[in-house]
């Protein structure tokens, strides 16, 4: 029997710390041809300050077009698939339930004082006083929500961490009626076995929430990692094509994000259906060299 898996496509991510502003109009097409690769579940835009992140400054814009698309030529068969929005801020959640077609938020919320600092100059009570808030305004909005435990695998800030710290998070998430999370390797340091078993060791405490991982690495040891998660009972995984989006606080300039043509083979040879068109993915892939070399001087490595 097919294992069924969630394939979480991420251009947000892998777009945001790009030198050079990708088109809005390029930015629709690449996402358009996402949804008609079937990717049910994209990363798409982000609503932060401009200031900070200027690839996504025109993140209304991209979605009123490729609202236009869903609504009337995406393909009989294919549904529009979830759009999801990262906030970071009260501003920027104002700003994606104000976007028709975000249909979830994104927070990361961070259990290493020193990065929830440096990315979002909050303390943690702040922090959790604002997931509150995210998921008592997506849940009045019929939007979903979706948590990422930032640094969920370890830091390099010398800073206490481990499972039981993990696993507290995950508890107050749970206990607040948040019901997706993602566990994300923020500076890509974990080795796979860490991987695999700290999802074992937690994924026991948050019986109801739907628990996948956003997991960074450098690309010798990508597809072990998935596996790990895989293996370990995971069934939500994020991805970028071509690994493109990288990670410059992990010291490494080869760690960025995994794959998502190396997740969707590694699940497929341990059994499990992605749900993915291969017959369209290699233009996307295509796509994605395209804006390497255009806007990220960043040719694929061999």
């Amino acid at each position: 029997m097919t294992t069924t898996v969630e394939i979480i496509e991420c251009p947000r991510d892998a777009w945001q710390g790009l030198p050079d502003l990708i088109p809005t109009e390029y930015k629709t097409e690449y996402l358009k041809e996402l949804a008609l690769t079937g990717f049910k579940h994209i990363d798409a835009v982000s609503f932060v300050s401009p200031k900070h992140v200027k690839q996504m400054a025109d993140s209304e814009e991209v979605m009123a077009k490729l609202n236009t698309f869903f609504s009337k030529d995406l393909p009989a068969g294919l549904e529009a698939p979830e759009i999801i929005g990262i906030v970071v801020n009260e501003k920027g959640l104002e700003r994606a339930l104000a976007t028709p077609g975000v249909t979830t938020i994104g927070y990361p919320y961070s259990i290493s004082a020193y990065f929830r600092r440096a990315n979002a100059n909050m303390t943690r009570d702040e922090s959790r006083l604002l997931v509150e808030e995210l998921r008592k305004e997506t849940a009045a909005a019929n939007r979903g929500l979706v948590i990422y435990v930032s640094m969920a695998f370890g830091n390099p800030y010398d800073e206490p961490w481990g499972p039981e710290i993990v696993v507290e998070a995950l508890e107050w998430l749970k206990d607040i009626r948040v019901r997706t999370v993602s566990l994300a390797d923020t500076a890509g340091n974990a080795a796979p076995q860490l991987v695999g078993d700290l999802y074992r060791s937690v994924k026991e405490h948050v019986a109801g929430i739907e628990l996948g991982v956003h997991l960074h690495s450098r690309p010798d040891n990508a597809e072990e990692k998935i596996l790990a998660a895989y293996e370990a009972g995971c069934r939500r995984f994020d991805g970028a094509l071509t690994g493109l989006g990288g990670c410059p606080f992990a010291g490494d300039n080869l760690v960025g994000n995994i794959a998502t043509e190396d997740v969707i083979a590694v699940l497929r040879k341990a059994g499990a259906d992605p749900g993915i068109d291969s017959s369209r993915l290699p233009k996307v892939l295509e796509m994605t060299n395209e804006i390497r070399a255009k806007y990220a001087h960043a040719p694929l490595e061999n």
